[in-house]
């Protein structure tokens, strides 16, 4: 996977996170509970795919 991929990843998974915490109305216990998963879904892909992380955890 190229550095382009993975910035535009980044970059399209931050700005859906940003649009489902600024118009989708939640309680703000569940907003953390989504931000948390999603930065440790994000950090556990990135490891996989720079090779840290080589446990057969392969999304993508």
């Amino acid at each position: 996977m190229s550095l382009i991929n993975l910035i535009i990843t980044l970059v399209v998974v931050g700005v859906l996170l940003w649009l489902i915490n600024s118009y989708i109305p939640m309680q703000a216990t569940i907003k953390k509970i989504l931000n948390v998963v999603v930065i440790i879904v994000v950090i556990l892909w990135l490891l996989s795919a720079f090779g840290v992380l080589d446990t057969g955890l392969r999304i993508g």
